[in-house]
């Protein structure tokens, strides 16, 4: 099957930090070298290894986190390859589900995934996850041996799935990382209680959340009505937030933003602060990703 063509990016305005990190990203592989494990719900896009880097080099990236898309199931390969090709500037997020070994675990942590992926989401027919991909129930049985290995969890659900699990998540002795700003509740603000709940576990050190703008908005390309909430997480704790691309942006055919522009983005919502902005796109993902301290602009 033919891949959606993924258009270049541009560079920001604004030159970025050296050692600047891209927090959510994927790679989908050759159909011949790396076939899918389920049915995926959308068009694979034609983002390989190679294209990845390209998008790196065209916006002034300088490190990226793959995250392990949903179609791939438990397969790490496509993601682990590419991070075989480029070690120092990329890490992974995998997936695996209840029933893998210790030794499964160890195999991913030394190939470069430094956490896995977990999904519990609202979707039709009562299903809490994409096909292919791990649920809470595969955490809880996981977390043991994550513990060991030195992986962390990656949760993409919605602030109040976050929140009604806040207490069991912080017993679990590992890194909690929320992606796309939480996915809060545009109706109830940023007052709503799930959303506090968020920003309280945040200000307590407990979670980190990935800013990914295009997730968190339908108002494409500026996304003006999520600046409250992005806002409201800046001023929660900037030592536990990282910027996110979400690249190549499956799903977003019509509505798919140019890296360069999240990066302004970014930047403007930061004030232009250039310690904040050097904090979450080099120091944050240093620390929490393993990477190697970063060089000096």
């Amino acid at each position: 099957m033919e891949r959606l063509a993924v258009p270049p990016s541009r560079a920001p305005k604004r030159a970025l930090p050296a050692s600047a990190c891209d927090c959510h990203t994927h790679v989908f592989g050759s159909a011949e070298d790396y076939p899918v494990a389920a049915t995926s719900g959308y068009p694979l896009p034609d983002a390989d290894a190679g294209k990845h880097r390209q998008m790196l080099a065209e916006t002034g990236l300088s490190r990226a986190v793959l995250v392990q898309p949903a179609p791939y199931g438990d397969n790490c390969r496509a993601m682990t390859d590419a991070i075989t090709e480029a070690p120092d500037m990329l890490r992974g997020i995998g997936t695996a589900f209840a029933g893998a070994s210790r030794a499964q675990l160890l195999d991913l942590r030394e190939a470069g995934v430094v956490g896995l992926r977990f999904v519990h989401l609202q979707l039709p027919e009562g299903r809490t996850r994409f096909a292919g991909a791990a649920g809470l129930d595969d955490l809880w049985a996981l977390a043991p041996a994550m513990a060991e290995v030195g992986l962390h969890a990656q949760l993409w659900c919605d602030a109040a799935t976050f929140a009604a699990h806040r207490q069991e998540l912080g017993r679990l002795g590992f890194p909690i990382v929320l992606e796309h700003m939480a996915r809060f509740d545009m109706e109830e603000g940023v007052k709503g209680a799930a959303f506090q709940t968020v920003l309280a576990a945040l200000a307590a050190d407990e979670i980190w959340v990935k800013l990914a703008l295009c997730r968190a908005s339908q108002q494409f390309p500026d996304y003006p009505d999520a600046r409250p909430f992005h806002d409201a997480l800046l001023g929660a704790n900037p030592a536990m937030l990282l910027w996110a691309s979400d690249w190549p942006h499956v799903r977003l055919v019509e509505t798919r933003p140019d890296v360069g522009h999240l990066l302004d983005l970014f930047a403007q919502w930061a004030n232009e602060d250039d310690a904040l902005i050097r904090q979450i796109l080099v120091d944050n993902p240093g620390a929490l990703y393993g990477f190697e301290p970063a060089r000096l602009s």
